[in-house]
């Protein structure tokens, strides 16, 4: 693809509500997850790209933008599908989002996962969606996790409700099952989480939007601020054709 999230970049963060950082998760090491072995680089320019080794890895990564390829913007969201800020972000913003920048070919919306450590099924959860993003069903899995997150959240083993969410979105059920139990995207995850961090992620959801990062459950008119005004300066930056 690659995504690239501008860890040196500074900007204004929102005052509104998140999901703060705690304590690292332990972490979750290449060797742990079968073939797959995503690590992230830096890039000359200080960016933060995606190193991906297999196809499974290539399909997870892919199947979490949305968008058109020509875009002009990249939008970039940090979240963690425990932290309620996040569906918060997800029930009041995101709709409107994407109804106006994503679906007419303005912006790329691409999902990064940053699970905290104080949320107990946050890890899980990132893993059942990267497993249906590998069958393409990132989004449905995404809807869904948040729109039921109150039931699943502080359950002792969320992993039979996520099954059944799995199911219910239509994903195929024996290689969901399969990448669930070798943990298959957990190196990606990790990848995500650390080069969030190195980004300056603190809290839960956190938008990279063009040059500029905003933190919280940011309202739409806030976002369409951002959104426009890294429009124009994409507009502004664009090579006019030779006469």
């Amino acid at each position: 693809m690659p995504l690239k999230l501008l860890s040196g970049a500074l900007a204004t963060a929102a005052l509104v509500a998140a999901c703060g950082r705690a304590a690292p998760r332990a972490s979750m090491a290449a060797s742990d997850t079968g073939a797959v072995t995503q690590r992230a680089s830096a890039t000359s320019d200080g960016a933060i790209a995606p190193v991906l080794a297999d196809t499974l890895a290539e399909r997870a990564d892919r199947g979490r933008v949305m968008g058109d390829t020509t875009a002009a913007l990249w939008v970039v969201m940090a979240s963690d599908f425990q932290c309620p800020f996040c569906k918060i972000w997800h029930d009041s913003t995101m709709g409107s989002v994407v109804q106006s920048y994503v679906k007419t070919g303005k912006v790329r919306l691409a999902y990064i996962n940053f699970p905290l450590g104080q949320h107990r099924n946050a890890a899980p959860a990132a893993e059942a969606a990267m497993c249906a993003s590998v069958q393409g069903k990132f989004w449905a899995m995404h809807d869904s996790l948040f729109a039921r997150q109150e039931r699943w959240g502080e359950l002792p083993n969320a992993i039979p409700m996520f099954d059944t969410l799995a199911t219910r979105v239509g994903v195929a059920m024996p290689a969901w099952r399969k990448c669930m139990s070798t943990h298959a995207t957990a190196a990606l995850i990790q990848a995500d989480r650390d080069r969030g961090a190195a980004a300056g992620v603190g809290s839960t959801p956190t938008f990279f939007i063009g040059t500029r990062r905003l933190a919280g459950a940011v309202p739409f008119a806030e976002m369409r601020a951002a959104i426009d005004g890294e429009l124009a300066k994409a507009r502004a930056a664009k090579p006019k054709p030779a006469r």
